[in-house]
């Protein structure tokens, strides 16, 4: 191809204007970019979505000026429609893109602004699950939205559309019965990131089952057992089923520990030792404790001990070590008091007859030999 032929070529122009246009586009980013942080340094929120949106920008700005390029070549220009068309899908993603960065980017310096690995992180939670919560849903919404758009680009996919819209009738109503998980749990979302029945390391009781809120998804809870393991429920469960929260207003606690006691132990004793034991715990929060008897049956009494912790964790050690000291105390001091079980002799002192050797009357019968049945009653 001659000199000539290269400088009269249609797309000759185009060409020579995109490769100007990236770099000067790449070089406003640049620029752009050291500016803007510069100004938002003293914003830590707006400098998270700054430092965020950074990638995807540096492929928008020289989209965008490419297709401003594309839009003043002439129609006539062969394949000059598809570059067009391909440019515009290229460029919807990477808006897409951008949107969800710039949503996690604000995220990210909402909660930077409120750390949760703290004593006291109620609010700290309450903003972690709204913001995640919040965050997976507006990102799932850019999502489709942003497929869309891509779709609607396309002329048959605008005709399929059209045609689907025109006979939904019963392809409306399956739809919509398939999706009723998928919308339950999108709007369940919503309610918990609003509402906030539970939050994240929240100590819950569901299904029996004692465990924190280790991850809330835009479709389900993922709650960390006692024991390491995991029960997955759907979004949708919290918002149709009861279940407890111990955790819902304050993280703090009330713990119990039951004792069962002869009645013959006295109280007063125990009460100081009980006294004794919270004060030592480290678990202890200072705030209430004591002892009492909640109930009797015909053979025990019932002692409940009460003490207070700043955690559903520290209550359990507290409770633990509360147990462990009574008991301890009990089997040390008044071992005599421990729950038993009594029989008597309801005829008196029973005689049995002289062994056949010829041994004193009034002696038990040697191991191996019968014994007479005495009638015996269980007393206390």
């Amino acid at each position: 191809m001659t000199k000539e032929a290269l400088f009269s070529h249609p797309w000759f122009g185009p060409l020579l204007a995109a490769l100007i246009a990236i770099p000067l586009a790449l070089l406003v980013h640049r620029i752009g970019g050291i500016v803007l942080r510069r100004v938002t340094r003293r914003t830590p929120v707006v400098l998270s979505v700054i430092e965020a949106i950074e990638a995807p920008t540096r492929f928008l700005l020289p989209l965008i000026a490419l297709q401003v390029v594309w839009q003043g070549v002439p129609d006539t220009v062969r394949f000059i429609d598809n570059v067009r068309h391909l440019n515009g899908l290229i460029l919807i993603a990477v808006l897409t893109w951008l949107a969800i960065k710039a949503v996690n980017g604000l995220a990210d310096g909402v909660l930077a602004k409120n750390p949760y690995d703290i004593d006291d992180n109620l609010h700290a939670r309450r903003v972690l699950t709204q913001t995640r919560v919040l965050a997976r849903t507006a990102n799932s919404m850019l999502l489709v939205a942003g497929a869309a758009m891509l779709l609607m680009t396309f002329p048959g996919a605008r005709q399929v559309g059209a045609s689907l819209l025109a006979s939904a009738g019963v392809i409306g109503i399956v739809a919509g019965l398939a999706a009723k998980p998928v919308f339950s749990n999108l709007i369940a979302g919503l309610q918990i990131a609003l509402a906030q029945p539970i939050r994240i390391d929240d100590v819950l009781v569901v299904e029996g089952e004692w465990g924190r809120v280790e991850e809330i998804t835009g479709t389900f809870v993922v709650l960390k057992i006692w024991d390491d393991r995991r029960l997955i429920l759907p979004l949708s469960y919290f918002i149709e089923k009861p279940f407890q929260n111990w955790t819902r207003s304050s993280s703090q606690l009330l713990g119990s520990v039951f004792i069962y006691a002869d009645y013959g132990l006295p109280l007063a004793p125990v009460r100081a030792e009980v006294e004794r034991l919270v004060k030592a715990a480290p678990q202890w929060d200072g705030r209430f404790f004591n002892l009492q008897v909640t109930d009797t049956t015909e053979r025990t009494m019932q002692l409940r001990v009460l003490c207070t912790a700043a955690s559903s964790s520290l209550a359990f050690d507290l409770r633990c070590a509360v147990r462990e000291g009574v008991i301890d105390f009990m089997q040390r001091e008044y071992p005599q008091f421990l729950p038993k079980m009594r029989f008597e002799d309801a005829s008196g002192p029973q005689r049995y007859p002289a062994p056949p050797s010829g041994g004193p009357a009034g002696t038990a019968p040697l191991s191996g030999q019968p014994v007479p049945m005495a009638s015996v009653q269980a007393t206390q």
